[in-house]
C-alpha cells in the first residue's frame, strides 16, 4: 500500500491540488474527480479501514431536509421553461418600459428579476430571454453588445435574487439559516439589477444608435387589461413563495413546494398543462439535481478527507497569515473564488471552499450570512467570466448563428465590471445586507 502520509500536509495538499487539476484537464466530470481523489488519499493516508469515513461524510450531506427544496425549485424552473408565462410576462412589461429609450432592455431586466424570484435557476432564464427578448432587441435596432449583455447578466440574477439555489447550497454547507440568507440577499440582488438598469439607460441616452427611440403610440385600454393579466399569475407565485418565507408561515422547503403547486396551477389556468409537459420537466429536474447531488457527494468526501489530514487547518493558517487586516483576507478569498469561478462549477466551488473559508470568516469576527451574500455575488461574476462562463454558452445555444462566443464574452465585460463593483460595495458597506 502506498503511503501518502510520508509527504506531510504541505506536499500532500500540493499533490491533491495537482491531481485535481490534472484529472479535470482530461475532461473527467468534477464529481468523479473529487470522489476518486478522496478515495486515493483515504487509502494512501489512513489505510483501507478509513473508507467508511467517506460514506458517513456523504450521508451527512444528502440527508439534510433543506436539500429537498433544491429539486422543487428546479422543477418550478423546468415547468416555467415549457409554459408561456415568461412570454406573457415580457409582453406585459411593455406597459412600463415602452415609453423609455432602451425600454425593451430595461423590461428584460425586470422580467429576469421576476423569473429569478419564481425559481432561482439560471440556465433556463438565459435560454428563455435569449429566445424571447434577444430577437426583439436585435430587430428593433439595439446595439448587439448591449442586447447580449442584458440577456446574460439579467438571466444570471437568479444567483442573487431569492430563492437562489446558490444561497441554499451555501446555507447547507456553512450551516447557516437559509431564511436569513434570503433576507440579506434581497437588497443586494435588487441593487445589482438597479446597476444594470442604470447602465442600460446611460448607454441608451448618451450613445449613438445604441437603442431605438421610445414608443409613442398609445396602447388601447382593452390591450392594457389583456397585458396586465400576464403579470398577475407570476407575481402571485412570487408573493406566495417569498411571502410565506419572510412571513414565517413556511420554511424554505415548504415554500418550494408551494411554488411548484403555484406554477402547476398557473399552467392549468392558462390551459397549458399536460402530463407530457410534467414528465419532461421532471426528467430535466432529475438530470439537474443528479448533477448537483453527485458534485456534492464528491466534494463532501474530498473535504472530509482533507480535514482529517489536517489540511483545512493548514490552509486556514496560510490564508490568515497573508495579512493582519481582516478585510485583506476577505479580499484574498474573493480573489480565489473569482479565479476558481473561471474554471469550476459554482456547486463544486461552494462545497470545496466553504468548509475552509467559513470557519476563517467566523474567526475574523465577520457574519457568515453576510459572507454568503458576498459569495453569491462573486458567483454571479463567475457565470459571465471567460473562458468557461456558463451564461455565454447558454445564450450561444439559442443565439443567431452570426453571434459567436467571442462576441458574447466581449459584450459581457461592462456587466462583469458592474458585478465587481457590487462585490466591492458589499465588502465596504456590509450593512447593505442588513447584517
Amino acid at each position: 500500500m502506498f503511503d501518502l502520509q510520508s509527504l506531510g500536509i504541505e506536499y500532500g495538499t500540493l499533490a491533491m491540488f495537482v491531481m485535481l487539476l490534472g484529472f479535470l484537464i482530461t475532461g473527467m466530470p468534477l464529481a468523479f474527480v473529487t470522489l476518486l481523489i478522496a478515495l486515493i488519499f483515504t487509502l494512501g493516508w489512513f489505510g483501507p479501514m478509513a473508507v467508511p469515513l467517506i460514506t458517513s461524510r456523504v450521508y451527512s450531506f444528502v440527508s439534510s431536509f433543506v436539500f429537498v427544496s433544491v429539486p422543487m425549485f428546479v422543477l418550478m424552473a423546468a415547468i416555467l421553461d415549457r409554459s408561456g408565462i415568461a412570454r406573457d410576462l415580457f409582453d406585459a412589461m411593455r406597459l412600463f418600459g415602452g415609453r423609455l429609450r432602451g425600454g425593451v432592455a430595461v423590461q428584460t431586466i425586470f422580467v429576469a428579476v421576476i423569473l429569478a424570484a419564481m425559481s432561482g435557476i439560471i440556465g433556463g432564464e438565459i435560454v428563455l430571454l435569449g429566445l424571447i427578448a434577444l430577437p426583439q432587441m436585435l430587430r428593433q435596432g439595439y446595439d448587439k453588445n448591449l442586447a447580449i449583455g442584458v440577456v446574460c447578466a439579467g438571466g444570471s440574477l437568479g444567483t442573487m435574487v431569492p430563492p437562489s439555489i446558490v444561497l441554499i447550497i451555501y446555507g447547507l454547507t456553512a450551516n447557516v439559516s437559509i431564511g436569513d440568507l434570503f433576507t440579506s440577499a434581497f437588497v443586494p440582488g435588487f441593487m445589482l439589477a438597479g446597476f444594470y438598469v442604470a447602465y442600460v439607460l446611460f448607454r441608451s441616452y448618451t450613445g449613438d444608435n445604441v437603442a431605438p427611440p421610445p414608443q409613442t403610440e398609445k396602447i388601447p385600454h382593452a390591450e392594457k387589461m389583456r397585458l396586465l393579466k400576464g403579470l398577475f399569475l407570476p407575481i402571485l407565485v412570487v408573493f406566495c413563495v417569498l411571502g410565506s418565507i419572510y412571513g414565517g408561515i413556511a420554511s424554505v422547503t415548504e415554500a418550494s413546494a408551494v411554488g411548484v403547486a403555484g406554477v402547476i396551477v398557473s399552467t392549468i389556468l392558462r390551459r397549458e398543462f399536460s402530463l407530457s409537459m410534467l414528465k419532461a420537466a421532471a426528467i430535466q429536474t432529475l438530470s439537474t439535481c443528479g448533477m448537483i447531488v453527485w458534485i456534492g457527494i464528491g466534494a463532501s468526501a474530498l473535504v472530509g478527507v482533507f480535514n482529517l489530514m489536517g489540511g483545512i487547518k493548514f490552509v486556514s493558517g496560510l490564508i490568515t497569515g497573508i495579512s493582519d487586516d481582516p478585510t485583506m483576507i476577505i479580499l484574498f478569498m474573493m480573489l480565489i473564488l473569482f479565479v476558481l469561478g473561471m474554471f469550476l462549477d459554482w456547486v463544486g466551488i461552494a462545497l470545496l471552499t466553504m468548509p475552509i473559508f467559513v470557519p476563517i470568516v467566523k474567526q475574523l469576527g465577520f457574519d457568515p450570512v453576510w459572507f454568503g451574500v458576498l459569495f453569491a455575488m462573486n458567483m454571479q461574476v463567475s457565470f459571465l467570466s471567460p473562458p468557461f462562463g456558463p451564461a455565454a454558452f447558454y445564450l450561444k445555444s439559442v443565439a443567431p448563428p452570426d453571434i459567436s462566443l467571442g462576441d458574447i464574452f466581449k459584450a459581457l465585460l461592462p456587466f462583469i465590471c458592474l458585478q465587481i463593483l457590487a462585490v466591492a460595495l458589499l465588502v465596504i458597506f456590509p450593512g447593505i445586507t442588513g447584517r
